[in-house]
């Protein structure tokens, strides 16, 4: 307001303080930017989603709830003047308003406000950093983030947590405490939002009461740095695992190789392990790369591989460190959290290279299944020609589905779907014909094209294994 050059005028009450030191500027034309708000800004906008006063006072209603410190309302767009009502609902609030005029761009108070903060927060490093130096070691010596919270917790006289993507990462409580972790709607707890530049919401806990002078912010710089960091060393180390599994699992490498590979992860190959696997779409590849893993798992060998139209995220865990299945739930509960909400596949416990080949493929298999968490069956026939690198099993496969899948691309005769469905409901054509609402002589002559098309005839116990093979290797086949 002081600056003569922005034309700054104040439409609020001579009562509503302009006093509120302001965190950031954020421009937005939504009409209700609650959602993207994390408080402390000045929110500039020209109203245009305001035309009415219901969603004036809305608005105001809105940002306020969302910890904003005030309105910069730009006239000469939308409204000649800012209007009454939105003046009217802030001053009932306390909220200020200020009227940009249009000659003012909403850059000049941005870049005002960024210089302004970059300026504070400099001296306020430069002080944190002469009085607080023992948390910068704490963290830059190489003890981490726990080091880091356990002198963070005894400044603030408080228990400290963090949070990702809703899961606890990090605790200085006890585990006999983990009945008191901390939740947004647990009003023991103060929240201290943590910015990663990833949308993980990570998220500081301290127990209330605590004392903090300034500490938290200066902690809160270096623990998001961190988490950045780690976020990164996640998605480059799950990158290269995921490059070395998906030799392994092609079956291309010499057993020698094989084994050099496994201990390059870090793995001894004659230890037994188990795979934890989970299927996502192709834009859930930076989540699946870089989320943190639940307690228990943080031991695994975590990699993330490309396969088909999908993404998958393994996890090589030795066989000691728990039940496979209740391993397998606390990765399913860490996936919903993430928002990814497919099956977990829980391969067999094997060792060496071609053991990892053939629980990678159970539990690829087991993941079909559907089910939250699929523990693996016996070693199904498929999953162990699949494993074997003798067998040329996705040649077979193309061979006998390529021309159904080509006629179905041309015709969209849907051949493929019926052959499916066919073998799945044990060959029942009444069965089929209900299944897919078809009469019972459209699925007869299906199967005649299926047959012509494939050299195989699915009435037939030999071919019809041929056939069935083929549908399991398609689905399961492993990467290319």
């Amino acid at each position: 307001m002081a600056v003569p050059a922005l034309r700054l005028k104040n439409m609020g009450s001579s009562r509503t303080p302009l006093t509120a030191p302001i965190d950031w500027v954020a421009v937005t034309e939504l009409e209700n930017p609650q959602a993207f708000l994390s408080g402390g800004e000045l929110v500039l906008t020209t109203g245009a989603r305001q035309g009415t006063a219901d969603a004036q006072r809305s608005f105001v209603r809105q940002i306020r709830r969302a910890g904003a410190v005030g309105i910069g309302f730009g006239i000469g767009f939308e409204h000649d003047a800012v209007p009454q009502a939105l003046i009217a609902e802030a001053n009932r609030w306390g909220v200020p308003v200020v009227e940009v005029p249009y000659v003012t761009p909403f850059i000049a108070i941005g870049k005002l406000v960024a210089e302004a903060r970059s300026a504070d927060h400099y001296t306020k490093l430069e002080r944190l950093l002469r009085e607080h130096q023992v948390l910068a070691r704490a963290l830059l010596t190489g003890a981490g983030l726990p080091a880091l919270l356990r002198k963070l917790a005894g400044m603030v006289g408080s228990e400290l947590s963090i949070t990702q993507y809703g899961s606890e990462i990090f605790s200085t409580s006890p585990p006999a405490s983990a009945h008191a972790r901390p939740g947004p709607a647990d009003d023991g707890w103060h929240a201290v939002a943590l910015s990663t530049g990833k949308r993980d919401a990570s998220t500081l806990w301290l127990r209330k009461p605590f004392n903090d002078d300034g500490i938290v912010d200066y902690a809160r710089g270096l623990i998001s740095i961190e988490l950045n960091n780690l976020v990164q060393r996640r998605h480059t180390a799950r990158q290269i695992a995921g490059q070395v599994l998906t030799d392994i699992v092609r079956g291309t490498l010499e057993a020698a190789d094989a084994a050099a590979r496994i201990e390059s992860l870090g793995l001894n190959p004659a230890s037994k392990y188990f795979v934890l696997l989970v299927r996502g779409r192709q834009d859930s590849f930076s989540t699946l790369s870089t989320m943190a893993l639940p307690p228990g798992l943080e031991a695994a060998v975590a990699a993330v591989i490309k396969a088909d139209e999908h993404n998958e995220l393994l996890l090589i865990v030795p066989s000691q460190l728990g039940d496979p299945a209740a391993l397998g739930r606390a990765l399913s509960r860490q996936m919903n959290d993430v928002g990814i909400n497919e099956p977990v596949g829980i391969g067999g416990t094997y060792s060496q290279a071609n053991g990892l080949r053939w629980s990678y493929f159970e539990a690829r298999e087991a993941a079909t299944r559907g089910l939250d968490v699929n523990v693996p069956e016996r070693l199904s026939l498929t999953s162990l020609l699949l494993a074997s690198g003798d067998v040329p099993m996705a040649a077979m496969a193309d061979e006998a589905l390529g021309p159904l899948v080509a006629f179905d691309t041309a015709h969209g005769a849907e051949l493929v779907d019926t052959l499916e469905t066919y073998l799945r409901l044990n060959g029942s054509v009444a069965a089929v014909a209900d299944a897919l609402t078809l009469h019972r002589n459209t699925v007869r002559y299906r199967l005649t094209q299926i047959a012509e098309l494939t050299g195989y005839d699915p009435a037939l116990t030999p071919d019809r294994v041929q056939l069935w093979l083929a549908l399991a290797v398609r689905r399961l086949s492993p990467p290319a």
